[in-house]
């Protein structure tokens, strides 16, 4: 089965790719039309890029003067795994062929290091320190789709939405903190169409990896936002509820938490994801997407939530000044632990189960999605059965498939056989014992 990651199979030919690509691209810009070779990766990143009116000309911005590089490299987490980054891809980006990058957590790159016949290439298409990468203002590119997805993935070619970046092909992987599993960045290696082989996206991954490891070794810096919690500081429970619970130590006191509102909640579960803060024009993009909405909306909520919060709630940028520490958070710190049962016991259900607020969504799927990828690389019966037993288990089929193949009984037969026909895989009378013979992954029925 073909790694849907990476940019090209085994044996492919990558000029005819590349040209193949080229024209799927232009009926896609011209017709919305998108068809083989793109790969669903690729396709869903395209219509993110023209759901956010990003024109196909587009180029990079440059958002960050020298001295607001200079605190945030001095700042950053990623400040710390430089010299693994160096250690395992420095090599490489100083051939003349390929450029080593990494940017924080929003898509601004932080550094772009190689040669320097190679790097004056990229300042023509503002591959650049202090230029923003992320999907919505750079197109599909793979550190930026890597941030968006939270996976490790190839980017070749006219994959690439932008045309100015077109010539080039990029391996990305994301980094997380290894105390909080909260993303951090990613890290980029970026050539030519040589470097779409399973060998680059394996390399960047693996130094994902020993970053992490070598931040996990290190003691949290006292800078990073957000890191950790105090234990007398705030706390949000949004899973399993469409009203967070916020727990201040002023509400410990009287023993009632504060409940807020759905928009409210949305609000406060962002900010708390975004230690950063965001601007009005990134809160709005998060909560209402592409709708047209008045920016006295959002400020009117945000003064609402203000008089409920006070101090906690600071402005350029919007931020919390005492992040909450929230119930997501404990899930996504056991999954960065590796433990997957502490994870499920600690998942009481959605994020925000009710809401459509885009930035709300993009983290409950991530949620789902990294508990399900633990479930499945080692399936035990147990956990496989709490997954099911909640609403984003209940019609996964391929956790059904993972359970009929470790504790197989007619009861998961028939449940298998029951959603392989409901998805139309299967024809209604394919005997039982037919039933689980043969693994395959199919997409989950949307709960959302």
């Amino acid at each position: 089965m073909r790694n849907p990651w990476l940019a090209l199979e085994a044996g492919a030919d990558a000029a005819q790719r590349a040209g193949q690509l080229r024209r799927a691209h232009e009926r896609f810009l011209t017709a919305g039309r998108i068809a083989a070779p793109v790969r669903d990766v690729v396709a869903d990143s395209w219509r993110r890029c023209a759901g956010a009116r990003l024109g196909p000309e587009s180029m990079a911005r440059v958002e960050m003067d020298d001295s607001g590089l200079a605190l945030r490299r001095a700042t950053h987490p990623l400040a710390r795994a430089m010299p693994v980054f160096r250690e395992l891809l420095g090599t490489i980006a100083d051939d003349g062929a390929h450029l080593l990058s990494v940017c924080d957590e929003r898509g601004t790159m932080l550094w772009v290091e190689g040669h320097p016949q190679v790097l004056r290439r990229a300042e023509r298409m503002n591959f650049v320190p202090g230029s923003q990468w992320a999907e919505r203002a750079s197109g599909t590119n793979a550190p930026g789709t890597a941030l968006a997805l939270d996976h490790a993935v190839q980017i070749f070619a006219a994959e690439h939405y932008c045309r100015p970046v077109q010539s080039w092909t990029c391996a990305a992987a994301p980094v997380h903190d290894p105390h909080t599993g909260r993303i951090i960045g990613a890290v980029d290696l970026t050539g030519g169409n040589h470097l779409a082989s399973p060998h680059s996206l394996a390399l960047v991954q693996a130094t994902a990896r020993a970053a992490e490891a070598r931040l996990a070794a290190l003691e949290p810096p006292s800078a990073t936002a957000g890191a950790s919690v105090p234990p007398d500081g705030c706390t949000l429970a949004v899973l399993g509820r469409d009203e967070a619970l916020l727990h201040t130590p002023e509400t410990r006191a009287t023993g009632e938490p504060l409940r807020l509102g759905r928009r409210h909640s949305e609000i406060l579960l962002l900010l708390a994801a975004h230690p950063d803060g965001l601007s009005g024009e990134e809160l709005a993009r998060e909560l209402y997407g592409e709708r047209d909405v008045h920016p006295v909306t959002l400020r009117a909520e945000l003064s609402r939530l203000r008089q409920l919060l006070g101090p906690l709630l600071a402005s350029r940028p919007y931020r919390l000044r005492d992040r909450p520490r929230t119930d997501y958070e404990t899930v996504t710190d056991a999954l960065a632990a590796e433990d997957p049962a502490a994870a499920l016991d600690a998942y009481s259900g959605p994020l925000l189960p009710g809401s459509q607020a885009p930035g709300v969504v993009r983290l409950r799927r991530l949620l789902e999605q990294r508990l399900r990828r633990h479930l499945l690389t080692r399936p035990d019966a147990r956990l496989l059965e709490s997954w099911l037993c909640t609403a984003a288990g209940e019609e996964d089929l391929e956790v059904w498939e993972a359970l009929h193949t470790v504790r197989p009984t007619p009861d998961t037969a028939a449940r298998v056989r029951e959603l392989r026909t409901a998805y139309g895989l299967l024809p209604p009378d394919v005997p039982p014992g037919r039933v689980g013979d043969r693994r395959a992954t199919y997409p989950q029925r949307s709960r959302h």
